[in-house]
C-alpha cells in the first residue's frame, strides 16, 4: 500500500473496535481506537499530537455524546476531514440524515471488513485528489468556467461515464463562475470574496460543474466521478449533497444557480 492514513475509530463495542483497528492496521494504517463519543472528540481535539487524524470511523449508538453529534462536532471543526459512520442502525432516512450532517460514507452492520478497506481506499483517492497527487491525462480545453488548468489530467475508469468529463489534475488553477471562485489546490470556494465552507465531496461535485457549467451532468455521472465508485439508481446520495450545497449557498443568493433539469440531471445556470 503506497498511503499510511492516521485513523480513529469510535467504537463502543470492545470486541468490534478490536477487530476494526487490528485489520486497518495489518492494511498499514495507524489506528487509535476510542470507546465513547466523548473520548473520540477527546483525541480529536487534544489528543492527537503533532499529526492530525486523516480518517474518522464511528459507530451512531454510543454511551454519551451520539454517533450524531459526533459527526455535527466533527463537521463543524473540519470541512474536509473524512467520516464513516457504521451502524446496526441505518435505514434511508438515517442515511439522508447522516449526510445532511456532513458523513462522507456508512456502513452497516454487519460488514465485511474488506468492504471497509475498499470504503476506506475511497477516502484515500479523495486524500490525494485534494493535494493534487492524482495523475491524469488531458481533459477537454477548458470552457467559460475554467480561468486556467496546468498540467495533465485523465478521468478514471469508470465504465462508459462520460470520458469527455475533466477530472481534477495536478496543480490545477482557479475556477470561475460568476461571482463563484473554487480554488481545489486551497480547497476554497468563496462567492463574491466571502468563503463559504464545503465538505470534500460537495467540494468535488461543484470543481466539477464548474468546470463545464453549459453541460448537463447525471447523477451517475456526478456519483461516480465525486466518489470514484459504480452509482446505484437507488442511491439518493447526490441528491442529498446537491441539497445541502443549495442550503449553504442560499444566503449568498446564489443558490438559484445550481440549476436541476428535471429527467436528466443538474447543471449550473447562465441565466
Amino acid at each position: 500500500m503506497s498511503e499510511s492514513l492516521r485513523i480513529l475509530v469510535i467504537e463502543d463495542d470492545p470486541s468490534i473496535n478490536e477487530v476494526v483497528c487490528a485489520h486497518l492496521t495489518r492494511q498499514g494504517h495507524c489506528c487509535v481506537g476510542a470507546f465513547s463519543g466523548t473520548e473520540g472528540m477527546l483525541h480529536l481535539e487534544h489528543g492527537g499530537g503533532s499529526v492530525p487524524f486523516d480518517l474518522v470511523i464511528t459507530d451512531l449508538m454510543l454511551p454519551g455524546m451520539t454517533g450524531e453529534d459526533v459527526v455535527g462536532r466533527i463537521r463543524a471543526a473540519s470541512a474536509t476531514l473524512p467520516i464513516i459512520v457504521i451502524s446496526a442502525r441505518i435505514t434511508p432516512a438515517d442515511k439522508v440524515m447522516l449526510l445532511t450532517l456532513g458523513a462522507d460514507d456508512y456502513l452497516t452492520k454487519p460488514f465485511d471488513l474488506d468492504e471497509l478497506t475498499a470504503r476506506v481506499n475511497v477516502q484515500m483517492r479523495h486524500r490525494r485528489r485534494a493535494a493534487g497527487e492524482d495523475a491524469a491525462a488531458p481533459g477537454p480545453a477548458g470552457s467559460e468556467g475554467v480561468a486556467a488548468r496546468a498540467g495533465d489530467g485523465s478521468p478514471a475508469t469508470l465504465g462508459a461515464t462520460a470520458p469527455d468529463i475533466p477530472v481534477p489534475a495536478n496543480s490545477r488553477l482557479s475556477l470561475r463562475f460568476r461571482d463563484w471562485e473554487l480554488d481545489p489546490d486551497g480547497h476554497t470556494f468563496a462567492v463574491a470574496g466571502e468563503p463559504v465552507a464545503l465538505t470534500r465531496t460537495e467540494f468535488n461535485i461543484l470543481e466539477l460543474l464548474m468546470a463545464r457549467p453549459q453541460k448537463v451532468f447525471t447523477k451517475q455521472e456526478l456519483f461516480e466521478l465525486a466518489w470514484g465508485e459504480p452509482y446505484s439508481v437507488e442511491d439518493s446520495t447526490v441528491n442529498v449533497h446537491i441539497s445541502n450545497l443549495r442550503r449553504k449557498l442560499k444566503p449568498t443568493g446564489t443558490d438559484g444557480y445550481l440549476q436541476t433539469v428535471w429527467g436528466l440531471g443538474y447543471k449550473l445556470s447562465l441565466d
